[in-house]
């Protein structure tokens, strides 16, 4: 067995959502997730079957977002694996929705950093173990950035 850090591109002003999911109709029910909880979002979702054709099967409103769920997939080279590419929404307004559809096995992360994937790649194929999302931790918040975090949370509406 190999393994491989695979860096995932994240396309700018866009939120990612990498996971683990098993059927067919997972684009279709993805798709109805995101535009039934943010109308207005822009998104890209992409699924790699694991069986028969081996197709990426796509849906979405934005071409420039499918088809960077279709590179990050492609080069995942996993199976049963889901991408989704968000703009002018954040991955904390249809998380739990996706999380929700009862094709999802598990969500590996859900960010705008830097992501890398921790692939196993076997005789068979390729998986997801899991991922290393932003970077290391450089301290402990202080009460000035407690402040800040409190201040920036209400700036943008998450906190009365």
């Amino acid at each position: 067995m190999e393994l491989k850090a695979i860096r995932l591109d994240i396309p700018d002003g866009a939120n990612l959502i990498l996971g683990q999911t098993h059927f067919i109709k997972t684009a279709e029910d993805l798709y109805e997730a995101i535009a039934t909880s943010v109308p207005q979002a822009r998104f890209g979702v992409a699924f790699t079957e694991a069986s028969g054709p081996c197709l990426i099967r796509t849906e979405g409103n934005d071409k420039s977002l499918i088809d960077a769920c279709v590179k990050n997939l492609q080069i995942l080279g996993a199976g049963h694996v889901f991408c989704i590419v968000l703009r002018e929404a954040f991955p904390i307004n249809v998380l739990n929705q996706i999380k929700d559809c009862p094709e999802v096995c598990r969500v590996f992360c859900a960010t705008a950093n830097p992501v890398e994937a921790i692939v196993a790649q076997t005789e068979q194929g390729a998986g997801v173990l899991g991922v290393v999302d932003g970077f290391a931790p450089k301290g402990v918040e202080t009460a000035e950035d407690k402040s800040h975090r409190k201040e920036f949370l209400r700036k943008i509406g998450y906190k009365l």
